[in-house]
């Protein structure tokens, strides 16, 4: 009786031992999920850190070229160095400098619209003039060819004179009236210019009128 009593008790202190140590380990936090959990929370840290480091390096780099922008314009815009519309060293602001650029390229087309009207005048002159060239060239060579035709009754100076005359007043309708915008623009002038200038009664009108001008001259 004194062995199995000392078992019982020894069976029973065991038992005790074992429910101790389970509640004890069922107490203790879970040091394996706490580290997986501790290392992983850098890791997405991390993620977050460098996409807003991304997203500050494209909106600084907009910003820059923004600047950049307005830099070039302000260089560019003979205009925005005018002292009007800032103080001293002061920058001129977005605002003016974009109003600076929209006056100046407006400034420009009409500039533009200017010397392209200037060039079709032109165009009409060297026109003109080319016919009047051709004009003379006949002339000359009609008087090479038959140099004492004409000899005793009008002189060439007094021949030039009526003939310049004659195409001086030609060439200023002719000048009013044709464009060289495009060839078929400038043929259907011509024509018109034709019918409506160079009429026999106008050209006679146009010859007395010279006529009697050259004759004032002379006499």
């Amino acid at each position: 009786p004194a062995l199995f009593m000392e078992n019982a008790r020894k069976s029973s202190i065991v038992s005790r031992a074992n429910s101790i140590g389970s509640t004890s380990a069922s107490s203790v936090p879970n040091t394996d999920d706490e580290d997986s959990d501790y290392q992983q929370e850098p890791y997405k840290e991390s993620y977050k850190d460098r996409r807003r480091r991304a997203h500050t390096q494209a909106e600084q780099k907009r910003r820059d070229a923004i600047k950049k922008g307005y830099d070039d314009l302000q260089a560019i815009v003979p205009t925005c160095d005018q002292q009007d519309f800032f103080i001293g060293s002061q920058k001129p602001s977005k605002a003016i400098v974009l109003q600076k650029t929209i006056d100046y390229i407006q400034f420009l087309h009409k500039e533009k619209k200017k010397q392209e009207e200037e060039v079709s005048t032109l165009r009409k002159d060297v026109m003109a003039l080319k016919i009047m060239k051709v004009n003379y060239e006949q002339i000359v060579k009609a008087h090479q060819d038959n140099p004492n035709e004409g000899k005793d009754q009008v002189s060439d100076e007094v021949k030039f004179n009526v003939f310049q005359g004659i195409m001086d007043s030609l060439f200023q309708s002719f000048n009013a009236s044709i464009s060289v915008t495009s060839f078929q623009e400038l043929s259907a002038c011509v024509f018109s210019w034709i019918e409506e200038h160079c009429k026999p009664q106008t050209l006679r009108d146009v010859v007395i009128g010279v006529l009697h001008q050259v004759k004032s001259q002379l006499y």
